[in-house]
């Protein structure tokens, strides 16, 4: 090609040149999160399921300090983080209380699990339109130099249209992934939290029944 991607980058104006830039600090943040939160929800999950094989135990020993002991080293599983939570707070025999309790940690943890995926939102939802920004800035500069140069011919005006066209391009290349992996974390992270929110029914009936028995 005679105009490579990368010349034409250089040829572009400061303008075009600090789109690209910002679209390009977009997507790298973006991609650091999309493999964050990958290992993050492939730990979480894998956590989650050894709490579960502990509380079948526990259901059959009925010792919840055994349950304990096996949730300490469980940091990413959000069901052994809202029990573990529970647990060190002084047991009450107060239904009401430990619902509230549950609540509370139940929020704390749908925060973790969504955690960054606000970013991936704004990039699917901004990048697109900073992208156009230098496009038409660059189409705009291309233009007032055909007016300068007097000629109108293609080999004029092609090589500053795809200058401005390349801004598109870095925009949208910065945001179908982000749009893609955003709702394919959301939808993961409302699973976990119903999954969460189920299982914290069964917990308060564990907590009451722990709390009536420390009177």
């Amino acid at each position: 090609m005679k105009h490579s991607v990368f010349q034409l980058v250089l040829q572009a104006g400061m303008v075009v040149k600090a789109v690209i830039l910002i679209l390009l600090f977009f997507s790298v943040v973006s991609w650091a999160i999309i493999f964050f939160k990958q290992r993050y929800f492939s730990r979480a999950n894998k956590e989650s399921d050894q709490f579960l094989r502990a509380y079948r135990t526990y259901r059959a020993t009925k010792d919840i300090k055994n349950l304990f002991r096996a949730t300490k080293n469980l940091s990413l599983s959000p069901i052994a983080n809202v029990f573990r939570a529970v647990y060190t707070d002084e047991l009450s025999s107060d239904k009401n209380e430990i619902k509230r309790l549950l609540r509370r940690y139940e929020t704390l943890e749908s925060v973790k699990l969504e955690k960054y995926l606000n970013f991936l939102a704004t990039t699917g939802s901004t990048t697109p339109f900073i992208g156009l920004f230098g496009t038409v800035w660059g189409i705009m500069n291309s233009f007032q130099g055909i007016g300068a140069a007097g000629s109108a011919s293609l080999a004029v005006v092609a090589p500053g249209i795809a200058e401005a066209l390349i801004a598109t391009a870095v925009g949208l290349a910065a945001a179908i992934p982000a749009v893609i992996a955003y709702n394919y974390y959301l939808s993961v992270a409302r699973k976990m939290i119903i999954d969460m929110e189920d299982f914290s029914e069964e917990l308060l009936e564990v907590f009451t029944k722990a709390g009536n028995e420390n009177k």
